[in-house]
C-alpha cells in the first residue's frame, strides 16, 4: 500500500541555499576562529567556562538579534572568563507532537506552516549573527537531514532528550566537526546517554540524504545532564553532586575520548522554572569546588534566557518574550553572567 502522504512542494536544497546565503571569505576566518576554540576548551586546552545561552526557541529574527547585541557588549566584558556561544535554536521538538515547532516550521509564529520559506529565513538568521555579532551559535539537530543548510554556520550541536535514542541522529553526529551534546533522555537513564556519546566517537557507514557515506567519528561528542521526569509526571534534577561523581565514574569505565559535560539549568533540573538556573549554577560551582575530576568533567552551562522574563503565547506582542519555554530576562541574565564570570576569574 502507498504512503497516504500530501506532497506540497520539493524544498530547496542545502547547496542552493548556501550558494543564495553564502559564508564569504571575510566571516570564514571567524566560523574557524571559534571552532578552534571550542575544540580547545573540550580538549582541555582552554579552560574558560563555555556558556550556551538564549531564546528556548528563536521565534523572529529582530528580538534574536536585539538579544545577540546585548550579549556581545557581555561578551566583550567576561571573554577572559567565559566563551558565549549563542542558542540560536530553530527547531522545538514537543513531547505529543502540537504545539509551535520552531522557525523552520513557522517562519511566521502566528502564521501557517511554511518549511519553504523556514529554511531560509533560518539560515539568514544564523548569517545575520554571525555578520552582525560576530558569535557562530548552536542549534539543536532535531531533523539530521537538515544539518547540511547549516552545517558551515554552526559551533555546537545538541541532540535533544527524545532524538538521543534515535539512530540517525547519532550516526549523524558522528559525522559532524563540531561539539556535540548528547543529552540524558526524559526517563534519566545515563546509560543511554553514554551510548550514544560512544557511537557518535566511532566510525561509521550509512545512508545519508540519499547517499552512502562514511564518518570519522566525532571525539568532541559529549554529555548533556537536563533532569528527568518522573512517571508521576514530575521532574527530578540530575546536576547535584552525586549525579556528578557517577557521570565521572561512567566516563572513567568507559573508553570515551575528552570526557566532558554540559550543564542544561533550566528543564527538568530547574523543575522547569527558569528562575531557579542561577541556583543551578552555583550547585554546580560548589561541586566543582570540591572535587577536582568534577572541575574537569564541567565544561560549562546551558542557560534558557531572553529580553524578557517568562513566555506567552504564539502569536504574543511582547518583544523578546519566549513563545515557548519560559526564560530569564536581560537583567536576571547579566548579573548570571557576571557572577559566573567571578567564579572563573
Amino acid at each position: 500500500m502507498k504512503m497516504d502522504l500530501e506532497f506540497e512542494r520539493k524544498l530547496t536544497i542545502p547547496l542552493e541555499t548556501k550558494q543564495r546565503f553564502p559564508v564569504t571569505s571575510e566571516l570564514a576566518p571567524i566560523v574557524e576562529e571559534r571552532a578552534r576554540t571550542l575544540r580547545d576548551i573540550f580538549e582541555g586546552r582552554d579552560r574558560r567556562c563555555l556558556l550556551l545561552i538564549g531564546p528556548c526557541s528563536a521565534d523572529r529574527a529582530d528580538s534574536v538579534l536585539t538579544y545577540l547585541e546585548r550579549l556581545r557588549r557581555v561578551q566583550e566584558e567576561v571573554r577572559a572568563q567565559i566563551f558565549i556561544v549563542p542558542r540560536v535554536f530553530s527547531n522545538k521538538p514537543r513531547t505529543t507532537g502540537e504545539g509551535y515547532m520552531g522557525l523552520v516550521h513557522q517562519p511566521d509564529a502566528a502564521g501557517r506552516p511554511d518549511p519553504f520559506q523556514g529554511i531560509i529565513a533560518v539560515r539568514s538568521l544564523h548569517l545575520r549573527a554571525l555578520r552582525e555579532t560576530g558569535f557562530t551559535c548552536a542549534d539543536e539537530m532535531l531533523y539530521p537531514e537538515n544539518h547540511r543548510y547549516l552545517d558551515d554556520l554552526l559551533a555546537y550541536v545538541t541532540v535533544g532528550a527524545r532524538s538521543v535514542e534515535d539512530q540517525q541522529h547519532r550516526l549523524t553526529a558522528s559525522g559532524l566537526g563540531i561539539p556535540v551534546g548528547m543529552k540524558n533522555p526524559t526517563h534519566g537513564d545515563l546509560r543511554v546517554m553514554m551510548n550514544a556519546i560512544h557511537a557518535a566517537q566511532r566510525k561509521h557507514s550509512f545512508i545519508y540524504r540519499g547517499w552512502a557515506v562514511h564518518s570519522p567519528g566525532n571525539p568532541l561528542a559529549h554529555a548533556v545532564l537536563r533532569g528527568r521526569q518522573t512517571e508521576a509526571g514530575g521532574t527530578l534534577p540530575n546536576y547535584q553532586y552525586e549525579s556528578l561523581q557517577r557521570l565521572a565514574a561512567l566516563y572513567l569505565a568507559s573508553d570515551a575520548r575528552n570526557p566532558a559535560v554540559i550543564i542544561d539549568t533550566n528543564h527538568a533540573n530547574s523543575g522547569k522554572d527558569p528562575f531557579r538556573q542561577p541556583e543551578v549554577i552555583r550547585d554546580v560551582l560548589e561541586s566543582r569546588r570540591r572535587d577536582g575530576e568534577i572541575a574537569q568533567l564541567v565544561k560549562g552551562f546551558l542557560v534558557e534566557s531572553y529580553l524578557e522574563d517568562g513566555c506567552q503565547r504564539p502569536g504574543g506582542t511582547v518583544f523578546g518574550q519566549s513563545i515557548t519555554d519560559a526564560c530569564l530576562g536581560w537583567e536576571k541574565t547579566e548579573r548570571l553572567i557576571y557572577d559566573l564570570a567571578e567564579h572563573f576569574s
